[in-house]
């Protein structure tokens, strides 16, 4: 049975109180610009500029840093041991470990730790769940450092006295005695000497050893390699007592029962949720670590983009921002090749205007070729008018709308087990979608008012950019919109048909127009300037290419007819006209909801830019809290000329 976690808040060292509740914080100003949920991790307490906080205040110390002037005492602060990673400029903690102390200088580590009460049971079980997810996720200790494992060292797992160095001169003849304890004491094992990763980017050892690892490593590499850790109080051998090895070191941690250090530990911080500004329990800071751990390593994969056209440059950059900073963009896929060859990363294409011979090119240069696309739910205003998407698809085996080849989310949908919790969460996203009326685009407007006459089946067919990738490239025998309102007709002569046209080619920057004398005489209505979302409601069928209105008539248990080959199709949850090669498992519409919307996309928070699950984007697109949509400086004639030449010289550059 697992156990939850508590929030924390409560401080072992005592917090003095005040007969109208505890003392409030003196905080700087550049504290409350670096961390906006301050707030968050003390509820209880009111936090107050500095220059203008009273007399009894406690000044907040984040690892030190705080108001040039206290009046009283302070509370240190401190993110570690729970060390989020950062994405660019981009950085918010989710835990802060704090105790009040002396307005001196102050370890809150320790202080957390000195006269801590012995833990009871529900202590122990939440230390034993954050020692396990610590593990599991591969968190804890300082984020974004490369990771390869015992394997990826070529060394082997579990059989050295680890050393860590902890590159500060001052610590010289500590970590030198420490050095030769281990050699005295390894009793035939090999000792082996790594750099701590808690040292500054750049910091020089100060340790020799027979075996020395070079540059900065993750901890759980380090971890993965050792049978026993010596140090001088880095954060890292917190780590090693939550992996169950012994560790030899002046920390007040050092020789203390596991389960009791990490309750203290607990005990003392305080979690906070960076995008809705809320208190969060141990548990809810620890499994986003995780997620953003593994985003932080995704986005480090990926060294150089091509294909990236000029008003989406400064986006990408954004959304695969890791600790080194975001990926190189440039122009020719063969410097793009050149640079992650070098780096022994991977290359990043859009894929509509990917050139067929790149993948060819980065296998033959043994570089990782991953495809990017817009998610899924993709932001407030269309792309072909710059709105920024807030989601990104990133795919290394190819793209989800060309059936041609299986794509990562094709393969994920075959073949991923959907476990109770992932598909109540999928439940509940998908509720809230319906009930925010959230779509791709999110366009305003309203329902039209239209006179339907009862008794006859609605029929919604919509419209598609008719040289959009997902139609080229989608395997589909009708690739026009027209031949889809004939088609649609034909199996549906008495049905009354709503023709949707696509935003993209209303807005006169892409091709799929339907003459006006054609679509009056196929369709009943043409609803030019209406917003999906209002007309779900109105229709009992969706008829579509491939278009994403068929995903989202699904969500909202339409029926849905497939008439080309979308990612949707083939999992006995649609008919289709044109059935997709390979697919044939048959999933539940949570499943779908599940593989489509959490697993293969990645979100980036429009408020904070930090990688965020889809249920943060839904809320930000519900509250309104949207950048209004840049117009391109181009009159609206020349807007498909623009598009045009945008794409192909993204992809000409591409392919050089």
């Amino acid at each position: 049975m697992r156990t939850a976690m508590p929030s924390g808040g409560h401080h072992p060292t005592g917090r003095r109180q005040s007969p109208d509740g505890p003392p409030p914080l003196a905080v700087c100003p550049a504290l409350r610009r670096r961390v906006p949920h301050l707030p968050a991790f003390f509820p209880e307490r009111s936090l107050l500029p500095a220059e203008s906080s009273p007399a009894g205040a406690l000044a907040l110390l984040l690892d030190g840093a705080g108001p040039a002037r206290r009046t009283g005492g302070a509370l240190h602060a401190t993110e570690s041991p729970w060390r989020a990673p950062r994405f660019g400029d981009r950085h918010a903690p989710v835990a802060l470990l704090g105790v009040e102390g002396g307005a001196v200088p102050a370890d809150p580590l320790a202080l957390a730790l000195r006269g801590a009460p012995p833990p009871d049971a529900a202590a122990r079980a939440a230390a034993r769940l954050a020692m396990a997810l610590l593990r599991e996720a591969r968190i804890g200790g300082a984020p974004g450092l490369p990771d390869p494992g015992p394997a990826g060292l070529g060394r082997p797992r579990g059989e050295a006295v680890l050393v860590l160095d902890p590159c500060r001169p001052q610590a010289a003849a500590a970590a030198r005695a420490m050095l030769c304890a281990a050699l005295a004491g390894a009793e035939g094992r090999p000792v082996l000497v790594a750099d701590s990763p808690s040292a500054p980017a750049g910091a020089r050892g100060v340790l020799e050893g027979p075996a020395r690892l070079r540059g900065r490593l993750a901890p759980w590499t380090l971890l993965d390699l050792a049978q026993e850790v010596h140090g001088l109080g880095e954060e890292t051998e917190l780590l090693a007592l939550a992996a169950g090895l012994p560790v030899r070191s002046p920390a007040p941690w050092a020789g203390r029962e596991p389960e009791a250090v990490f309750a203290a530990l607990l005990a003392a911080t305080r979690w906070a949720d960076p995008f809705r500004a809320r208190p969060w329990t141990a548990e809810e800071g620890l499994r986003q670590l995780a997620a953003w751990r593994a985003a932080e390593a995704e986005h480090r994969r990926i060294v150089a983009c091509t294909g990236i056209e000029w008003f989406k440059r400064r986006r990408i950059r954004a959304a695969l921002a890791s600790g080194a900073g975001g990926p190189r963009i440039v122009a020719r896929g063969g410097r793009a090749i050149r640079l992650a060859r070098e780096a022994g990363g991977a290359v990043g294409v859009w894929a509509s205007v990917m050139p067929p011979d790149l993948p060819t090119r980065c296998a033959a240069a043994g570089v990782e070729l991953v495809r990017l696309e817009d998610g899924f739910i993709r932001s407030a205003g269309l792309g072909v008018l710059l709105a920024p998407a807030a989601s990104l698809v990133r795919d290394p085996r190819g793209i989800h709308y060309d059936a041609a080849t299986e794509s990562g989310l094709e393969r994920l949908l075959a073949t991923a087990e959907f476990d109770a919790a992932l598909l109540a969460r999928a439940a509940r996203l998908r509720e809230a979608l319906i009930a925010r009326g959230i779509t791709k685009y999110n366009l305003p407007g309203a329902a039209p008012a239209l006179d339907l006459p009862p008794g006859r089946r609605v029929i919604l067919v919509p419209g598609q950019v008719e040289d959009d990738a997902a139609i080229r490239r989608g395997g589909a025998r009708i690739r026009t919109n027209l031949d889809l309102l004939r088609a649609v007709r034909r199996e549906n002569p008495e049905a009354l048909l709503l023709y949707k046209p696509h935003p993209d080619v209303e807005a006169g920057m892409r091709a799929g127009a339907v003459p006006p004398r054609e679509a009056a005489a196929l369709a009943d209505r043409v609803l030019s300037g209406v917003p999906i979302a209002s007309l779900y409601g109105l229709v009992q069928e969706v008829h579509a290419i491939s278009s994403l209105a068929g995903f989202e008539a699904l969500l909202r248990g339409l029926r849905v007819v497939t008439w080309g080959r979308p990612f949707y199709a083939g999992w006995g949850l649609t008919e289709d006209r044109d059935p997709p090669p390979r697919r044939g498992r048959r999933l539940s519409l949570d499943a779908l909801v599940a593989g489509a919307l959490i697993l293969y996309p990645r979100y980036q928070d429009p408020v904070t830019g930090l990688p965020c699950p889809p249920e943060v984007l839904v809320d930000r697109l519900a509250e309104g809290m949207r950048r209004a949509p840049p117009r391109a400086a181009v009159p609206a004639p020349l807007r498909a000329l623009v598009g045009r030449a945008s794409r192909f010289l993204a992809e000409w550059w591409a392919g050089r």
